[in-house]
């Protein structure tokens, strides 16, 4: 029985929900412990719930998990040269994420390129993730 939620889509048989997760699902890093948290319930959790859920209906419920982006969020973050500096060096791609850089993947995701893919979370992190020490 599905969720009370997606009505839409299911009575559709067809959909794509792209939810908004975090690298820090796999980085621990100090002071940052209610959002680290809530990322992984409520995003993770929910993307895989919907995605075992919905998916008998033809729903795909995907998430992406930026990197290290310049918005208003992270300002106060980039100001900070010296961080920012370092942060650079630990990205292969050496330079932060702009919005525009999600784009791409969030189209895949919507479209029926990707519609044998659920339950995912997909990074998009300039190699953040495969580049820092184990």
């Amino acid at each position: 029985m599905p969720s009370r939620w997606g009505g839409d889509e299911i009575s559709q048989r067809k959909g794509s929900i792209i939810n908004i997760a975090s690298l820090l699902l796999e980085v621990g890093i100090p002071t940052l412990a209610p959002y680290a948290a809530s990322k992984a319930g409520v995003v993770v959790g929910l993307t895989r719930v919907l995605a075992a859920e919905w998916g008998p209906y033809g729903v795909r419920v995907n998430a992406i998990g930026p990197g290290y982006f310049r918005t208003r969020m992270t300002e106060k973050l980039f100001s900070d040269q010296a961080w920012a500096e370092r942060l650079l060096t630990q990205v292969p791609l050496g330079r932060p994420g702009d919005p525009q850089d999600l784009a791409g993947i969030a189209v895949f995701l919507a479209s029926d390129a990707s519609s044998y893919l659920t339950g995912q979370v997909i990074y998009v992190d300039g190699g953040y993730l495969c580049a820092r020490p184990a």
